[in-house]
């Protein structure tokens, strides 16, 4: 038993330093992104509330913008979808619906919403794609362009969308979302207003669960009734306020939310658009313009405005939330091994020396160091092999200063935007926030460790997570 008990020891003092080092270096880069995102965020709320946005609201160098948004079996949210963004308080906007290739009612639910009637037009692509079969339009409503293709996933919708866009700029949003009515004022602020070429910009995402609606228009702020959709409002402020906040100012921007970001057309083109390689087509494409850009020694800059607010429908079965994070988890792992060349590369400055292997081994490698951790720490101290005091420091890292940043987001939340004003919403995200470590953290650890594996079965399914649509005002 002598070299049994001698290998299992050092096996498991290898995977003590792993876990530790996943979770000291996790821990310290989100404490990192936290205190950088504290002093932004307060100093772009200031800024926002004696600059406005009258400039570029009614200057004539506005840059036109195309909303494009893809739609695949959404009858339950795309009109509402389409009123929000037909409202946007933009001087120069078109939206355009690209239909996937819908079996349910999504197209005519759009034709007989809004009056449309079918239209000729020559297609011709920068981007190959799926076969256009038509285009619908209202000449009462110019700005609106509904586009009817054969099935080819979502990156070959936005594709699509890209080769009809006529606008410098196009805004990609989810079927299932609703904008605030300065929601694009706002997310092109920074690309109007910068010296440099912004070719990204993204914006906040809220969970539109538990707000009323009025024809694509949230009228009342509230949190959602079951404990699966409120850990997740506390676990999207995290995400959003402290880690895409962060990752901007560093320079190290590696994830803009698909659901609602806005690109410099002619760069995405240029870069080869949206790729169907992969299951996470907005992470892949932020990698692959960071390359575009080293390889051809071009300078280009990517935004994050922590108060444009896009409400997006999260889950509400635990079936539906296995659905999201294995595909977010499996699409993460699939954009990390396709662009791995990245890691620790000098051309890559910050992204290849910090985010890359920081969303390399956290946010990828660590789902699979965490959850086997989970079952072998407990083990090893009833088999001996590890002592009570590392048991003592993995509850430490893993749930008391996990809850102590999820607080943290919280808190910033109530101190800048307040989006949630009633005492008793504060009150009960912060309760979820100290409890979200303590169960919901782990279920969704697992979901992300059966992405993990199944990414290394070669899996490239995309796993659709049901819309049902936000309750209208009573």
């Amino acid at each position: 038993m002598g070299p049994l008990r001698s290998f299992l020891d050092d096996g498991v003092t290898v995977f003590n330093l792993f876990v530790l080092s996943y979770f000291f270096l996790g821990n310290g880069i989100y404490t990192l992104l936290m205190l950088l995102s504290l002093r932004a965020t307060w100093l772009h709320v200031r800024k926002m509330t004696y600059q406005g946005l009258g400039t570029l609201r009614h200057s004539p160098l506005t840059p036109p913008v195309t909303i494009v948004i893809p739609a695949w079996n959404e009858q339950q949210v795309i009109v509402d979808s389409v009123r929000s963004a037909l409202r946007v308080d933009y001087p120069y906007l078109q939206v355009m619906v690209v239909d996937d290739g819908s079996t349910d009612q999504t197209l005519d639910h759009l034709i007989q919403s809004f009056g449309l009637i079918a239209m000729d037009g020559a297609y011709r692509p920068s981007l190959p794609t799926a076969p256009v079969r038509a285009r619908y339009f209202n000449p009462s409503l110019p700005n609106l362009l509904v586009v009817s293709k054969e099935r080819g996933g979502k990156p070959d919708a936005l594709n699509v969308g890209i080769n009809l866009c006529r606008t410098p700029y196009f805004c990609n949003l989810d079927a299932d979302c609703l904008l605030e009515p300065d929601a694009l004022l706002r997310l092109m602020d920074p690309i109007f207003n910068s010296g440099s070429a912004t070719v990204v910009s993204g914006g906040i995402v809220r969970i539109l669960n538990g707000c009323e609606t009025r024809r694509g228009r949230v009228v009342k702020v509230g949190l959602p009734k079951t404990w699966l959709e409120r850990f997740q409002v506390v676990e999207y402020l995290r995400s959003f306020l402290f880690g895409r906040t962060g990752w901007h100012l560093l320079g190290g921007t590696l994830i803009v939310s698909g659901a609602f970001a806005v690109f410099h057309r002619a760069t995405v083109i240029e870069a080869g658009g949206f790729c169907h390689d992969t299951v996470t087509e907005d992470m892949d494409l932020i990698v692959q313009l960071h390359k575009w850009a080293a390889e051809n020694n071009r300078r280009i800059r990517m935004s994050f405005t922590s108060d444009p607010v896009c409400w997006t429908e999260c889950p509400s079965t635990l079936a539906m939330l296995a659905h999201q994070r294995r595909r977010w988890q499996l699409g993460l792992c699939q954009s990390l091994w396709k662009h791995s060349e990245i890691l620790f590369a000098r051309k890559y400055g910050i992204v290849g020396w910090l985010s890359f292997p920081f969303h390399s081994y956290v946010e990828g490698l660590g789902a699979a160091v965490e959850f086997v951790g989970y079952v072998l720490i407990p083990l090893g101290l009833f088999l001996h092999l590890i002592s009570p005091g590392l048991l003592l420091l993995f509850i430490l890292l893993g749930f008391i200063y996990g809850g102590f940043l999820s607080v943290g987001a919280v808190l910033l939340e109530e101190l800048t935007y307040r989006r949630y004003p009633r005492l008793q919403d504060l009150l009960t995200l912060l309760l979820f926030a100290m409890l979200e470590n303590i169960g919901y953290r782990q279920l969704v650890l697992w979901f992300r460790f059966q992405g993990v594996v199944r990414f290394l079965a070669g899996s490239r399914q995309w796993e659709k997570v049901a819309h049902v649509g936000a309750p209208a005002e009573g």
